[in-house]
Order: C-alpha cells, then structure tokens, then sequence
C-alpha cells in the first residue's frame, strides 16, 4: 500500500519530496495560488452552454528553485474529508508478474455500462500505463470534442517546455520619467490582492507550497523602495507586452468562466475573489482592475498615485531598475491546480508559457501550436487532433480517445518524471476537484471512490473522463472516454464514473 504523497507512475510509484521550507518568496516578493473546484468548473460550454470549465519576464530569466516538479499537492477540497493514507492511492505495480487485462476481459467487463443509451455516441481507450500499449478500444481513434481533458495536453507540453521550478514573476519598474512607475505583468494569474488569512484554494488554507503572489507584498516592496528615493507621488502604467492577440476566448460571454486572458490580473479575475461558484462572474478588463488594486495598497503605505493607472505606451525597458517582484508558484503546482480545479484562466496562462518556451505567439493560436508541435515530439500521435485553446471551451477542439491515454501513460514513465505533476493534479474520485461530488454511496460507482485520479470535461452535450486506475490486480490503467449525448448531463457523467469504476474492480483477464 502506497503512502499519502505518492504519485502512481510506471513501474509502482513516485515518492514525493517534501516542500521546500520557508515557500517561495524571492527576498523582494512572495507568492500564491488557488482556486475553486466544483463540477461547474469544468463543465461549460460554447456560446449557449454558459458555464466553463473549469511568463516569464520578457528579457529576464525565470526564477528557478532547488525542489522536483511533482511535488507537494493542491487537490481542492471536497465533499468528504481526507482519505486515510493509502486510500487514495491503491498499490500500482506494472511488472512482469502482474498479469496484464486482456482485450476479451475488458470487452466483456465494460460492454454492458457502454450499452447505456445515455452516454449517445461514446468512444473509448483503455491502455496499460506501463508504456500506453493499447489494451481495448471503440472508436479510440476517433477524435472527439475533449471539453476539459484538452487541459491534459496543455499541461503535458507545459511541463515539457517549461521547466517544473519556473516561477512567474510579476514586477514594478521605474518608468520613463523619474515620477512613474510600470507594473509588469508577468503571466501568473494567480496574483492575490487577499489578505494571507484569506486566501484559500478551494476552500482549503494554502501552505508555503502553494501560497500565490501577494499584490500587498508587492506594494510594499514598491512603496519602501519609492520612499527610500524621496518620492512619493507617482504615475502608474501596467505593461501587457508579455502576450499578443485579442485576449478575448472565441467562446466568451458575460457567463463563460473565463476573462480576458491578459498577463496581468488577481484573483483570477474574478469579480468576487473568495467566490465558491460553479462560474464565478469575472471582471471585464482585468489588468485595469488589477493596476487600481495596486494603486489602493500603494496609498496604504503612504505613496499616492495621480490619476487612474493606464495601459503602458511600450514595453518596460528590459534594464529598469526593478522597485518590487513576486513570484508565483512552480509551474509544477500551477498545472496540478489548473488539473485539479480544472481553472481555465489558469489553463490559458500555462499554455501562454508553452507558447512562449515554444517560440511561438503568445496567444490562443500561438499556444495551439506550441502545444500540438511539442506533444508530436514525444511522439503523440496528433493525426486528426485540432487544438483552439488551452483550457478545452473551445467546442472546435477534437482529440481522440488514444491521443489521451498515450499522454497519461507519458506522465506515468519513468523517462518523463518532468511530467508527474499531471498525475499529481488529477481530481481523486469522490474526494477532491471536479471529482469531489462524484462517486458518492448512491452513484453506482462507489467502489471506486478513491481509487481513480481522473480530468472531467463537459460542454453542452458533451462529456469526457480521462485518467489512471488501479485494476483488481493492481496494475495501473489509463483510460479516456468520451461521449456526445442529449441526456442531462449528471445523468451522463454517471455513467462515465461506472466505467471508470468497472476497471477498478476487474482484473479483465
């Protein structure tokens, strides 16, 4: 039996260090990040489907830490309390003397729950995590719209392109004139203007792990700094150069869970920061908001700001003296929470900083790209995959069944332990993220609470489940299945979590 802080991976298991003590504050900065996770959050749709699922400085070098990317946790909190340790995460072993499910065993074990009329058009992969060898399929090849699982993609290229300990560091710099200031955006949208006491990741306290960027901090480092100099009165500008295009999703709408997606904002950009809401509303122009909240603690310490803050006529110089910085967390934890939450504006960030590690636009196209190029490289089978966006609200985005189980088995291999954080960040059955109100005692898959680490996805009509489970022999599977069905949408989901729970209490020899 596993212990708590284990990933499952190929070959048994992935110990997690522990934490670097102390957190991840820079001497000038500190950090933080979080976000809810109802089913909501991931669950969205297109221009009628109203819910959503849910950079590095130019010119400077990201800020790295000494610790492993995969480690430390941020599952969300749930509808039942912890698990005891070992419950989440059963014995996985994949060598020889495990025997290995057969394509017969699985076809006459999932036939049945694939036989209901509510999943509409369903694919499905099954494949042994050892390798992604492809045990059983219908329809695997097909590519379908992925909703959130798209998110499992975007991370995997992230990781790969990023390394684990980047941090995203937000800056204020002296501007052109000797009275002006520049608050540069640095892509981490997790940036809090909370108090420390408030700030919570799905309704759980962070810890130095997983603690966001504080505004107030920055403020303060700003503010002594500016006082040091004799200054007191400032002018304040905010620096969006990091990303291109229209930050606007195709698929946004007042009720779509997602803002602008600029590289400045706090609190994700929501309107009310603390919100536990399926689709928090999200502010309209989210650096603006960001830039007057700055302004505020700014007068807090005694510094005042003439006029409103406005967009920067050009990028900062890259040589200006720096007045204040903070730091996000690891990339490494940003993806398990944009996993576990399925937090889109997160989502979008990351593959902004795939783009940008790619070489590419830092945009919805540019991210696209980036992502599709670095996943061929490792050798996923892209034939027929169409990404729009990082997060999965696109309903233009189609990915096949067997394209997500060969990228779950890649976050499994030993040769990819960059790459663990994926496994790390999926929601547990029953107990954390998008999975935390399901596999509940009248479900039909109770069984398998605790049991399966799984993305969800849904936009109207659609629903996808993708992710790793123990069998009865306890040999770790990956597994995606993806439907299209008019059926109400819990109703749906249902069913997924039997198959998935199937494969847990079958040896499908």
């Amino acid at each position: 039996m596993l212990v708590a802080g284990t990933v499952l991976g190929a070959g048994g298991a992935y110990a997690q260090p522990s934490p670097t003590p102390g957190g991840h504050s820079t001497p000038n900065g500190g950090n933080d990040d979080r976000d809810n996770q109802d089913e909501g959050h991931d669950g969205s749709t297109g221009r009628d489907g109203k819910k959503g699922d849910h950079g590095k400085d130019k010119g400077k070098s990201p800020t790295h830490r000494a610790e492993q990317p995969g480690t430390g946790g941020s599952d969300a909190a749930g509808a039942r309390p912890a698990p005891a340790a070992g419950a989440v995460l059963a014995t996985a072993e994949t060598g020889p003397e495990v025997p290995v499910p057969t394509t017969q065993g699985l076809q006459q074990a999932l036939a049945p729950l694939l036989a209901d009329k509510n999943l509409g058009t369903v694919s499905i992969a099954v494949a042994d995590a050892s390798g992604g060898q492809l045990l059983y399929g219908t329809g695997e090849n097909t590519a379908s719209t992925p909703a959130s699982t798209t998110k499992i993609a975007t991370s995997i290229a992230a990781l790969s392109l990023v390394p684990g300990d980047t941090r995203l560091t937000t800056r204020v710099v002296k501007g052109a004139t000797p009275a002006s200031i520049t608050l540069v955006g640095g892509g981490d949208p997790t940036l809090t203007a909370l108090p420390a006491d408030q700030v919570q990741i799905g309704g759980r306290p962070t810890d130095a792990d997983t603690a966001p960027a504080s505004l107030d901090d920055l403020a303060r480092q700003t503010a002594a700094a500016l006082k040091a100099a004799g200054t007191t009165t400032v002018t304040l500008d905010y620096d969006l150069s990091l990303y291109t295009g229209n930050p606007l999703h195709k698929f946004h709408d007042d009720d779509t869970n997602i803002a602008p997606v600029v590289p400045l904002m706090v609190d994700e950009g929501r309107v009310d920061p603390k919100s536990r809401e399926d689709a928090p509303k999200r502010v309209a122009d989210p650096a603006a908001s960001a830039a007057e909240a700055f302004a505020g603690l700014l007068k807090a310490q005694g510094v005042t700001v003439e006029g409103r803050a406005k967009p920067a006529a050009a990028p900062a110089a890259a040589d200006a003296p720096v007045l204040g910085r903070v730091d996000s967390p690891t990339i490494a934890r940003l993806v398990e929470r944009a996993l576990t939450t399925s937090d889109n504006q997160l989502a979008e960030a990351i593959a902004r900083q795939a783009a940008i590690a790619g070489h590419q636009p830092a945009g919805f196209e540019g991210a696209a790209t980036a992502v599709t190029q670095e996943l061929t490289k490792l050798g996923v089978p892209m034939g027929g995959t169409t990404l729009n966006d990082g997060s999965g609200l696109n309903p233009g985005n189609a990915i096949a069944p067997v394209v997500l189980t060969r990228l779950l088995a890649l976050a499994a291999s030993d040769q990819h332990p960059a790459l663990r954080p994926v496994l790390a960040g999926l929601p547990v059955a029953g107990f954390t993220g998008t999975l935390a109100k399901r596999y509940g005692p009248n479900s039909g898959a109770a069984e398998a609470a605790g049991l399966i680490r799984a993305k969800t996805g849904s936009l109207n009509n659609v629903n996808t489940l993708a992710g790793t489970v123990v069998d009865a022999d306890g040999r770790l599977l990956a597994f995606a299945v993806m439907t299209r069905t008019t059926a109400p949408a819990d109703t749906a989901r249902a069913a997924l979590d039997r198959i998935a729970a199937r494969l847990a209490t079958c040896g499908c020899h």
